[in-house]
């Protein structure tokens, strides 16, 4: 959803008249688009904000602004606004509209302009995106969460949950379909209660049948999904909508049920597998991946064990896996019995010991098959190769003209590892 954020931005830059460089001598303005997920993430934007204070003492025309989910945070904003007082404008993650404007104000009055909006407002359809792809494209569906896991910030800074009007989205399908693109990824933080805000009864399944119809559009895949929210109606689709890609991820983050009622995650392993089931059941060859959160306050060996035995029991194709990282302002932070780093990564190790076998296991299937894969870009290593994704999301290398790129073709796979497959254009 960041990236998409970015592309936004990008969009509302170049009606500006600005263009990008990747050289940051040359910019007249460099932005931060932040995540608030992991404390990670935040540390390096101190980090990387500290250093243009170098920049801004060579080049005084030189504008620095921050934005997205970090700065929804009081204690984020209060640091920027008292340690980096070189950042000259900042602004929240539902003020990407307002960019031409913010940026005009602080060239009139040279001084910091703040702009956050704390309360949901109305969903801008006028913001497009210079999208990184032409032939695949983000589609966001809905903004902001409802669910408050006691370890997640995102409520507290993308706000309550907001559908956007179905008749808005299926119309900005249909233009990216007739610019060329052949896959979309409609996104949200919790994608199976999309609909819940409309003032009619329209479900995500409902959407996703009215996309179907859209020609030019050959591929749909969708993220994130909550397993409370998912509905029959939904499952039942990868029986036989050939445009739904055969692949699900949906995050569990433990397999203990005293974790997930710790975490407010509202469903039990016994709930999460009775839905793997019946996926599988609707589709056997569906490639299943998922969240896992090692560490969380409070967690047990005996937790940490049942999260095995659920992964051994689901044989997820792949997973994000996250060492839990204490996030301010969240239940969870506050709550006892921290897990020691050490023991967070020995458990990472375990864990890795065990999915990566599941995801070798599910490429070998593939092993001298013919399969489906949407080109994307020459591989970074060498330039005769390219690389595309299956219908299941995996990584595909094959020799092949950089002109098909953008083109979904046949690759009969040859060779495979863990983590990519390797093939002959057919």
């Amino acid at each position: 959803m960041n990236e998409h954020d970015s592309e936004k931005i990008s969009w509302v830059l170049e009606g500006m008249n600005y263009e990008s460089t990747d050289i940051s001598e040359e910019a007249d303005l460099i932005i931060f688009n932040t995540c608030a997920v992991r404390k990670t993430a935040e540390e390096k934007v101190y980090g990387q904000i500290g250093e243009l204070k170098r920049l801004k003492r060579e080049n005084s025309n030189l504008v620095i602004a921050i934005c997205g989910c970090m700065m929804q945070r009081e204690e984020v904003l209060e640091i920027v606004t008292t340690k980096h007082r070189h950042v000259d404008i900042i602004f929240g993650t539902n003020n990407i509209h307002k960019l031409p404007q913010l940026i005009n104000n602080y060239e009139k009055t040279g001084k910091t302009v703040i702009d956050i909006v704390e309360e949901n407002r109305e969903i801008d359809e006028n913001i497009e995106a210079n999208r990184k792809y032409s032939f695949k494209s983000y589609v966001n569906i809905m903004y902001g969460c409802n669910n408050f896991c006691t370890y997640c910030i995102v409520p507290y800074t993308r706000g309550r949950e907001r559908s956007r009007e179905p008749e808005n989205i299926l119309e900005e399908i249909k233009k990216l379909a007739e610019t060329g693109c052949k896959e979309i990824t409609l996104l949200g933080q919790n994608v199976n209660s999309y609909g819940k805000t409309l003032e009619r009864d329209y479900s995500f399944a409902d959407l996703i049948k009215d996309i179907d119809k859209i020609d030019g559009i050959e591929r749909i895949r969708f993220m994130t999904s909550h397993p409370k929210d998912i509905s029959d109606e939904l499952i039942n689709l990868y029986a036989n909508m050939d445009k739904l890609c055969d692949h699900l991820h949906l995050p569990v983050q433990s397999g203990s049920n005293r974790m997930l009622k710790l975490m407010n995650r509202k469903y039990t392993k016994e709930d999460y597998l009775k839905i793997i089931d019946k996926v599988k059941s609707i589709n056997p060859n569906i490639s299943i991946t998922t969240d896992i959160i090692i560490g969380f306050p409070g967690e047990t060996e005996e937790d940490f064990n049942e999260t095995l035995e659920l992964v051994k029991e689901v044989g997820f194709d792949s997973a994000y896996t996250f060492l839990y990282s204490i996030r301010e302002g969240t239940p969870a932070a506050s709550m006892e019995e921290q897990v020691d780093n050490k023991v967070k990564n020995e458990r990472f190790q375990r864990l890795m010991d065990v999915l990566h076998p599941f995801g070798l296991e599910f490429n070998e299937k593939l092993l001298n098959k013919t399969v489906k894969v949407l080109v994307e870009e020459v591989s970074k290593n060498n330039e005769k190769i390219l690389s595309g994704r299956t219908d299941s999301g995996k990584l595909v290398h094959f020799e092949a003209d950089e002109s098909l790129i953008g083109e979904l073709v046949d690759v009969k796979i040859n060779s495979v590892k863990t983590f990519t497959l390797e093939g002959v254009l057919v």
